[in-house]
């Protein structure tokens, strides 16, 4: 359950208060004592510094933030201090918060958004809960900041704490089958479509890669479609996100070794993803025409399972050599791109946990990118600054189609050791006649510790990025 966020019209004495300041003269004239404000300017300084004062019954903190520019990397800080806040109260145990935003720049939104993000926890198995009691509400007092700011804040917390609870499920609890039925919950509360095509319907399509990589599991395989298609839509085409929903990858009979399959669990985050942002979309009834699929399936090793140097043929008629069935992924994705041509539509993304390729290149700090000719990266990437969510570019270069050519099929399905990642992108390229872009999101979307506000398990990356990227859109054409 995420924090909620309120706005508040007054400060209540005797309860928790938290004051935002960029300067030491910001601090309201009732807020300290005069002992209380003595000791403040006596530690006061130019770092973006807590002090604590504790009256026995409740707190009064100031946290100084220091002024950053470029503006983006000021906000990420912000979402950081709020995680450090809340880390720092919890000795205290406060369960309901007021902030008070003296700052410039409603700076409050984005400290709240890291103390939001930064309380969740998923423990719903653990029979013993020993935490001690943990911050429930936060109560906003900044006239500056409209009360619409808010609700889209609480609205894009919501997603992303709902992203992050489908990726730490275990496999035993999300499926192919009841990730549907997630997506249905979704459907219900936000108010967008969805249609949801079982095995049957899927091989009508003849979608070879998704019925593939499927042939291992004794689950059926599921393609979901979610549209949300309002009346004032600004656009004709819609804008389709792509999502992997491969929800436990054992690599096939090219079976992960070690600690591999560790995570598994979360070769989701690209349906999650796509998923958690639509609902936010639509719950935040975003005048924008856009679209989220879904290929859903587990990756085993089971008896019919296939092998290396089968051949499949995709929904397009391409026909595939899968040489390793661990690279499973781009073959789910492609069938749901392929698809996706139906639409004629404005601009496709994908995301998937693709490659550890992606991983090893950026590390967790960043989501690999590539893009068509005819697709235009630069809003996503100021989304991806914004929400700090950030993009890196690789190439599509001609040259690495010749690492991806089959003696045998049109493709295969790896191109070596080399470039893992572009080569991956390239495949997908293969499957799309629109403006696309594919992102890479192995590196930041499974994570093996706290990080700040990303914590540990999945973190929901994504989400926020995502629903951003419409949000500006809607706001350019208002």
């Amino acid at each position: 359950m995420s924090i909620r966020i309120n706005k508040i019209e007054r400060i209540e004495a005797q309860k928790n208060r938290l004051i935002l300041i960029n300067h030491s003269h910001q601090i309201p004239s009732d807020a300290l004592s005069a002992e209380e404000a003595h000791y403040f300017h006596s530690r006061f300084n130019d770092e973006n510094q807590l002090l604590v004062f504790n009256r026995y019954g409740y707190v009064v903190c100031v946290q100084y933030v220091k002024l950053e520019n470029p503006v983006h990397i000021y906000h990420e800080t912000l979402r950081r201090l709020g995680n450090s806040v809340l880390s720092s109260l919890q000795s205290y145990a406060v369960e309901q918060l007021q902030v008070e935003d003296r700052c410039e720049g409603n700076a409050s939104l984005f400290l709240l958004e890291g103390m939001a993000l930064g309380s969740y926890k998923f423990n719903k198995y653990k029979t013993k809960k020993t935490e001690k009691p943990s911050l429930k509400e936060l109560d906003l007092f900044a006239h500056t900041i409209p009360n619409e700011h808010i609700q889209l804040l609480n609205i894009q917390v919501e997603a992303t704490i709902w992203c992050r609870d489908l990726l730490n499920e275990p496999q035993l609890k999300i499926n192919a089958i009841t990730l549907t039925e997630e997506f249905q919950r979704m459907s219900e509360l936000a108010g967008f479509d969805i249609e949801i095509f079982n095995k049957s319907k899927i091989e009508s399509l003849k979608m070879g890669g998704l019925l593939g990589v499927n042939k291992g599991s004794v689950i059926p395989p599921t393609f979901s479609i979610m549209t949300w298609k309002p009346t004032n839509a600004i656009n004709d085409k819609p804008i389709i996100f792509v999502g992997k929903g491969v929800v436990f990858d054992t690599g096939g009979l090219n079976l992960k070794t070690g600690d591999f399959m560790t995570q598994m669990h979360m070769d989701m985050g690209g349906a999650a993803a796509v998923a958690t942002a639509l609902f936010a979309i639509a719950k935040a009834k975003l005048p924008v025409y856009v679209m989220a699929m879904v290929p859903a399936t587990d990756n085993r090793p089971g008896n019919e399972a296939i092998t290396p140097n089968d051949i499949l043929v995709m929904h397009n008629g391409t026909t595939v050599e899968v040489l390793n069935t661990d690279a499973e992924g781009r073959l789910i994705l492609a069938d749901a791109l392929s698809y996706a041509q139906n639409y004629n539509p404005q601009l496709v993304i994908d995301l998937a946990t693709l490659t550890g390729a992606a991983a090893r290149a950026i590390g967790k700090y960043g989501i690999v990118a590539m893009r068509n000719s005819t697709a235009d990266l630069l809003p996503l990437a100021l989304s991806g600054d914004q929400v700090y969510e950030r993009l890196v570019e690789f190439p599509m270069w001609n040259e690495y189609d010749e690492l991806i050519k089959s003696e045998v099929a049109d493709l295969k399905n790896i191109g070596g050791a080399e470039a893992g990642a572009i080569t991956a992108g390239k495949f997908l390229e293969h499957f799309v006649d629109y403006p696309w872009i594919h992102l890479d999101i192995a590196g930041p979307a499974m994570l093996s510790a706290d990080d700040s506000y990303r914590t540990k398990g999945g973190p929901g990356v994504g989400t926020r990025l995502l629903f951003n990227f419409i949000l500006n859109l809607a706001n350019q054409n208002q």
